[in-house]
């Protein structure tokens, strides 16, 4: 009996062991839900700084004439017919420039052809009336930035028809006897008509 218990026993341990052998062994865990990070979005780099762009330079002051000299075209009136214009001489140079009496005026058209006009002292035969023109010649010394005042006056009259109307657009001026010749080009024009006659004052001091 004894003997028949422990084989009976060491029998189901064999087949225990036996039957243990053919266990197959425990599935692994499954693996957890991959979590998918989105790539860190991409930072554009700042282009390099740059300085505004300079300022155009100022256009540089115009050279002085040979002669030390330049005209500038003054203010002007006209009323009925009668105009009435300033040009101012100016001392540019390092010297003192002395002027007296009248110049010696041309007048050119648009081609800078000569226009044909009698320069008159005063306003003799072109109006009665005071216009700026009247005075007695005297010495006029302008320093270095000083300027002189020349006044014109005419009349915008057409007494012809088969007279071609007279219209100078370039004044040319010598100062002085023996100076160079200084010219400027006017924003408006002497327009004479046909009436062939300019007045002018002697050279006066003024204020620039």
């Amino acid at each position: 009996m004894t003997r028949w218990l422990v084989g009976v026993v060491g029998a189901a341990v064999a087949v225990g062991v036996v039957t243990g052998c053919d266990v197959p062994p425990a599935p692994a865990a499954a693996p957890g839900p991959s979590v998918v990070r989105p790539p860190a979005p991409t930072v554009a780099a700042s282009p390099p700084a740059t300085s505004a762009p300079a300022s155009p330079p100022a256009d540089p002051a115009p050279a002085c004439p040979e002669g030390g000299v330049r005209l500038l075209e003054g203010a002007g009136d006209s009323a009925m017919g009668l105009r009435v214009a300033d040009v101012r001489l100016v001392n540019c140079g390092t010297q003192p420039y002395a002027l007296e009496g009248y110049p010696e005026i041309r007048l050119l058209d648009r081609k800078r052809a000569p226009v044909e006009v009698a320069v008159v002292h005063g306003a003799d035969g072109i109006t009665s009336a005071p216009t700026g023109v009247e005075g007695v010649p005297q010495k006029v010394e302008l320093r270095p930035g000083q300027a002189a005042s020349l006044a014109l006056v005419w009349r915008n009259l057409v007494t012809d028809s088969t007279v071609p109307a007279a219209e100078g657009w370039v004044l040319e001026v010598t100062p002085r006897a023996g100076a160079p010749r200084v010219e400027l080009e006017l924003r408006h024009s002497v327009d004479l008509g046909n009436t062939g006659r300019l007045g002018i004052s002697p050279w006066k001091a003024t204020a620039r």
